[in-house]
């Protein structure tokens, strides 16, 4: 049997097994087992990993990175590195870790030594492997969006509820305790009633032409466009060669939706946490946007989304507004935001527009201690942290799995909207538009083989 083929057999083939995997996580096997260790195998090696998620998790004494995987074998080389100089300023020796290398995320997964995963693939390579993970035994920590469309979602939601696996989604808003206080604050009626939430976020630019041009040696194309459709290689449309600045397939409709679920996501989550709807969604959404009329990149730009939930709250989402959240009620608003974060220099955030943290009508509102019998939210320090401690404890996490796919799915429906005029009615219990054939067939997308949760034996 040719490798490939066994491969595909042994990592996709465990439906049988659901509930029962051969593969038993070392830290299971408590403090007598050879490591107490949490072995961290580490999916997608660009610049999330890098300057977030990989940092973000090994400075923690329980974490172990013990592999690493990119379909860019200068990508993946550089994140071996990136570990070993880690470890190496941490104990002293070159040989703390023998930390392995894959070009294959699939290969990784059969590494039984490994616990769990972190994943910071585009996002067009979220759920796939996190339900292949799951079904191999591994907690997983999936950077957002959790999916790409509303049926991807649906998939891995299943598969993580049938197999009892930690996953952690990476909208780490959750732990920055500015968010909190503001949900806390609304939810214990500190504005009166909420009746409105607006929300700033931005859109992408147009970019330039690119022509097609050779695949680099190092990069194995075919598998990275995945289950979207076939194209030609350009540098512009993957992630650059030479460094890690933000790369252009964030702006491809084949890869994301874009800044509506690259950081809507995040702000959608947030609301829900104040707006106590994260286990529901909205009943209508609407739309307007542009879309660039020439160039690669195809992503919308400036756009307007109004979305009504059947508690009486009315959101609204555009540029216009400062990027954060601003809940309104009848005794006055709370605004929260990142403060002066940005990701990265070519994040199109007006930083003007995002500088304060917390922000109150009164500013005694932000002074106000929740009662010792009032609603108190889950608190994490850290996002990294409450994923690795869950894994302990086997605790749901505060992101799980079903809450990030709610708020996910705000984002897609929002981005169909974009598409379709008019207002769509949502049944957010059944995840799909009522009397609304062409919006409904925007909710999956036909994915090419070999590649796609489709083709996830569960």
């Amino acid at each position: 049997m040719k490798r490939r083929n066994f491969i595909n057999k042994t990592a996709l083939g465990t439906a049988a097994m659901v509930g029962f995997p051969t593969i038993v996580p070392a830290h299971v096997l408590g403090k007598d087992a050879p490591s107490n260790k949490i072995n961290i195998g580490q999916i997608g090696c660009g610049r999330i990993a890098r300057g977030h998620d990989i940092q973000d998790t090994i400075r923690f004494d329980d974490a172990r990175y013990i592999a690493v995987c990119d379909l860019d074998t200068k990508r993946v080389m550089d994140a071996k590195k990136l570990v070993n100089q880690f470890y190496k300023e941490k104990t002293g020796s070159d040989t703390y870790v023998d930390v392995k290398t894959y070009g294959d995320y699939r290969e990784l997964l059969l590494n039984k030594d490994i616990d769990a995963v972190v994943i910071s693939t585009p996002d067009h390579w979220h759920s796939q492997p996190a339900m292949e993970a799951a079904l191999a035994g591994k907690d997983i920590y999936l950077q957002k969006p959790t999916s790409l469309t509303i049926k991807e979602g649906q998939q891995l939601r299943d598969v993580i509820k049938k197999t009892g696996v930690i996953l952690q989604v990476g909208t780490q808003q959750r732990s920055m305790a500015q968010f909190r206080v503001a949900a806390e604050l609304v939810r214990n009626g500190r504005i009166g009633k909420i009746h409105t939430v607006k929300i700033g976020l931005p859109g992408d630019p147009a970019g330039p032409d690119a022509p097609q041009m050779p695949t680099p040696p190092n990069l194995n194309f075919d598998m990275w466009v995945g289950s979207t459709p076939e194209v030609a290689y350009t540098e512009i449309g993957v992630h650059p060669q030479n460094d890690y600045g933000r790369p252009g397939w964030l702006r491809l409709e084949n890869y994301g939706a874009g800044m509506i679920t690259g950081w809507g996501q995040h702000h959608y989550d947030s609301a829900a946490w104040g707006m106590d709807t994260e286990l529901t969604g909205p009943i209508s959404v609407e739309s307007l946007a542009e879309f660039p009329k020439s160039g690669l990149w195809n992503v919308h730009g400036d756009f307007f989304v109004k979305q009504e939930y059947a508690n009486g709250i009315t959101v609204y989402t555009s540029g216009g507004y400062p990027n954060g959240i601003r809940y309104e009620g009848s005794d006055g608003w709370i605004f929260v935001s990142r403060g002066d974060y940005n990701a990265s220099a070519s994040d199109p955030v007006d930083q003007e527009k995002s500088t304060k943290a917390l922000d109150a009508s009164d500013p005694k509102i932000l002074e106000s201690v929740i009662g010792e019998h009032e609603i108190h939210l889950y608190k994490s320090e850290d996002q990294h942290g409450n994923w690795l401690d869950c894994i302990k404890t086997r605790k749901e996490p505060i992101s799980p799995i079903e809450k990030g796919h709610k708020a996910c799915a705000v984002c897609l429906i929002s981005h169909i909207a974009m598409k379709i005029d008019g207002k769509l009615q949502w049944d957010p219990t059944n995840e799909f538009f009522i009397d609304n054939d062409e919006a409904n067939a925007l909710l999956r997308r036909e994915q090419r083989k070999p590649y796609g949760t489709d083709y996830v034996q569960v």
